[in-house]
Parts: structure tokens; C-alpha cells; sequence
């Protein structure tokens, strides 16, 4: 029987790719148990804390109560604000800079500055806010400042991210659409985008979690207030506080968490590491579903 040095080659390389193999299987099984492991670890420790009341009420020593809905409250604004601003012009700067914009210095300048800006440490970011948002622009301590804040640091998350996923696409599908007679628009509106979504949904994703992990930079923009809004029984009236809730003081979560660490207060700190993780698993999943939906469209 005889063989090529094709058959030999293939046979000395199936021990080394063996071995890679199990090396992959090994680190991603590594990976997946580390995973679960800080969650199951996170939820034993925190789940007694987390009940109807500590998820409805405010901290109050007069009423004799611990409970994180201010927070909550806050958590949820700084994710809507963030993400509504940075989203459109992360997703925008991509579009422009991949399909538009012709590849030159100018173009690699802004990527440097891109990649840069995503390694800056976020306890920078929150010195700036502060001095821009807060006090040259005169917002102060807000929700808004923090939000405006947190849109710097995910911008070049989302743009990097949809400019990895836009480069994924096939240039035939543009030449394709382009050549019976579309815009460019619309071809970057009906082809592109949907075909690269899953991209950017990775990029919103990445960003959503830096948003609620965030604490350093809130610090310095958004303050540590836990109040709920005084609702009344007007509707109009509740908007209207709602609204303004943007720009008062507010800590998100995870500065409720640092300070209710820094106070010993071991218990309530895990139970918000729960909710938490739950906040982040259900918008992730909204993320996907809502992503896929407009795939299908």
C-alpha cells in the first residue's frame, strides 16, 4: 500500500489538531464553568435579600426599610439615555466610515482614536463629564450627566462593532443592489444593515453591559440619590416628574452596591449583584428578540 506525502503530511498534522482541539474544548468549558460559577456563587449568597419589598422600597431608617426601587429607577434611566444617543451615532459613524468615506489618513486617524478611546480608564471619563457636562455645561450631578458620560465610553464599542459587521458583507451584495438600480441608501438600509445585525447587536450588547457594570465614572457625574419621584394622581403631573428625574442626582445599582459593601452590608450588596444579572440576562434577551424581528422585516 502506498502513500502521497499529502496522506503523510495529514497524518502527522492529526495529533497536533487533536490536541488543539482538546485545548479549545478545555478552555471553553473552563470559560462556561468560571461563568456559572460567579453566578451560582452570586445568587446563593445574595437570593434571601431579594424579596417584593426590597424591590419596591427606598432605604429609610424613620419606616425601618432597605430596598434598591430608587436605584432600580435610576439603573433604567442611565440605560434608556445612554443607549438612545449613542446607539444612532455609533451605528451612523459606521456606516459613514465603512460605506462612505473614502480609506485615507483621515479615516485612520479616527480609527486610532476609536481604539484609543475604548482603553481610556472610565475614572477619566467621569473627571471630564464632570468638568464638561456637569459644570461648563451646567448639569451637574444628573442622571444626564452620568448618561452623556457612559454615551463617550460605549461610542466606540458600538462604532467598532458595526464596522466589524458591515465589513462581513459580501461586496457582491452591494455591487448586486447597486447594479439593479437602488440607492445607496437603500441599499445600505434593506441589505446591509439587516445582514449584518447581528454584529451590532453584539456591539449594543457589549455596551449594555458596560453601562450597568459602570461605577467609577457615575461617581463623579450622576451622585449616589436613591429617592424615588413624589407620584401623584395626575398623570400629566407624573410625566413631568418623571422627566425632570433626569436631571437630579441618581445611583445606578452598582454604586448602591459599593456603598452598601463599604458599609458591611454583605447581604444586600449580593442581592444586587442578583438583580443585576437578572437585568442584564432579560435585556440581552430583548436585544436579540427585537434584533431578529427587524431581520425578518
Amino acid at each position: 500500500m502506498t502513500m502521497n506525502k499529502d496522506t503523510l503530511y495529514v497524518k502527522r498534522k492529526r495529533p497536533t489538531d487533536m490536541l488543539l482541539l482538546a485545548a479549545i474544548y478545555v478552555s471553553a468549558t473552563l470559560a462556561v464553568a468560571l461563568l456559572l460559577g460567579i453566578i451560582l456563587y452570586v445568587f446563593v449568597k445574595g437570593i434571601r435579600a431579594v424579596n417584593w419589598a426590597f424591590l419596591t422600597t427606598v432605604t429609610s431608617a424613620r419606616k425601618q426599610t432597605t430596598g434598591i426601587a430608587g436605584n432600580l429607577l435610576n439603573t433604567l434611566y442611565i440605560i434608556v439615555i445612554t443607549l438612545l444617543i449613542a446607539t444612532p451615532i455609533g451605528v451612523g459613524s459606521a456606516i459613514y466610515l465603512n460605506e462612505y468615506a473614502k480609506p485615507g489618513k483621515l479615516v485612520s486617524i479616527i480609527e486610532f482614536t476609536t481604539e484609543t478611546l475604548s482603553g481610556i480608564p472610565s475614572i477619566i471619563f467621569g473627571l471630564f463629564g464632570m468638568i464638561f457636562f456637569g459644570e461648563t455645561l451646567g448639569f451637574g450631578y444628573s442622571l444626564l450627566t452620568g448618561s452623556f458620560t457612559l454615551t463617550l465610553m460605549v461610542l466606540p464599542l458600538i462604532t467598532r462593532n458595526t464596522q466589524e459587521a458591515l465589513r462581513t458583507v459580501p461586496d457582491s451584495y452591494r455591487t448586486g443592489a447597486l447594479g439593479m438600480g437602488s440607492t445607496k441608501w437603500h441599499m445600505i438600509r434593506t441589505i446591509l444593515l439587516p445582514s449584518s445585525m447581528p454584529g451590532i447587536v453584539t456591539g449594543i450588547i457589549l455596551a449594555l453591559g458596560r453601562i450597568v457594570g459602570e461605577s467609577a465614572a457615575l461617581l463623579f457625574t450622576a451622585g449616589s440619590d436613591y429617592k424615588l419621584p413624589k407620584f401623584t394622581g395626575v398623570f400629566g403631573d407624573n410625566l413631568a416628574k418623571l422627566a425632570h428625574k433626569a436631571m437630579e442626582s441618581g445611583g445606578t445599582l452598582t454604586i448602591e452596591l459599593y456603598l452598601q459593601m463599604q458599609k458591611g452590608q454583605y447581604d444586600n450588596a449580593f442581592g444586587i449583584g442578583c438583580v443585576l444579572i437578572i437585568i442584564v440576562l432579560i435585556l440581552n434577551l430583548l436585544t436579540k428578540l427585537a434584533a431578529n424581528k427587524l431581520r425578518r422585516e
